[in-house]
């Protein structure tokens, strides 16, 4: 296997607040070099492709540039709106040695080595692997349409914070139904590919919207595998998550 590694690092971190996330401290190192290295120990690694933001490569190479080109990755442009167009930039840049590709969060700092053997081990049999956690949580499905949340809408703001909010509206709204957990995994990355499939995959006209990588080689009809994922290998995408991350990690 000669695997070549892309991590998309273009997201806006629109959640995260304030801060630049793959910058937060994590044991001494930014969170994104804690993503890089994971990969670069690996001996099937052959090279490690950082996507990031268009619009301040110079500051992120300013920031990440040195450690990043001392681990031996390259940083390339990203997209400027969807993380598959990172994806695909970065696809681009790959050499002809390469036989599979692993795409990876940047902001998931915590993915251990046991999961990488999982995910590796099932990618030599199988075209395209994904790493996933069981659902424990009760699942319920919401209406669009916002409901009233208290008899004056000041109260209703003061209780949601005004920022609260499920699919741009705030977050009250009616339960249409109960989903069932069996079967439900909530999906992680790194995410792993022949890499003649996910070029296949990124040529197809309907990429636009897609959420992860899988998702667009469940439309060529072809079968993604599963393979058992970690509680710990969390994204960061609020403080709460910083927080929870650094914990994880003493």
């Amino acid at each position: 296997m000669n695997l070549a590694v892309i991590i998309p690092a273009a997201g806006g971190s629109t959640r995260f607040g304030f801060g630049d996330k793959l910058s937060q401290d994590l044991g001494g190192r930014a969170i994104l070099l804690r993503a890089v290295e994971a990969f670069v120990k690996r001996s099937e690694t052959r090279s490690v492709i950082v996507a990031a933001p268009p619009d301040d490569l110079d500051g992120f190479k300013s920031r990440f540039g040195a450690q990043l080109s001392f681990h031996g990755a390259r940083i390339v442009p990203g997209g400027r709106t969807e993380r598959w167009e990172s994806v695909r930039n970065a696809l681009n840049e790959i050499d002809q040695e390469i036989t599979h590709v692993a795409v990876h969060d940047a902001a998931r700092p915590n993915v251990s080595p046991e999961l990488l053997d999982r995910v590796l081990d099932a990618a030599r049999v199988h075209p395209a692997v994904i790493p996933g956690v069981r659902v424990s949580s009760t699942l319920k499905r919401v209406g669009v349409e916002p409901v009233r949340a208290a008899e004056d809408e000041a109260i209703a703001d003061a209780i949601l914070g005004g920022a609260d909010q499920l699919d741009g509206a705030p977050s009250a709204h009616l339960v249409e139904e109960t989903v069932s957990r069996e079967r439900v995994v909530a999906i992680q990355t790194p995410q792993v590919f022949e890499r003649s499939l996910l070029e296949r995959a990124y040529a197809q006209d309907s990429i636009d919207g897609a959420t992860d990588d899988a998702m667009l080689i469940e439309q060529l009809g072809q079968p993604v595998v599963v393979v058992e994922g970690e509680a710990r290998n969390i994204k960061v995408t609020t403080q709460e998550d910083l927080a929870l991350v650094r914990l994880l990690a003493r």
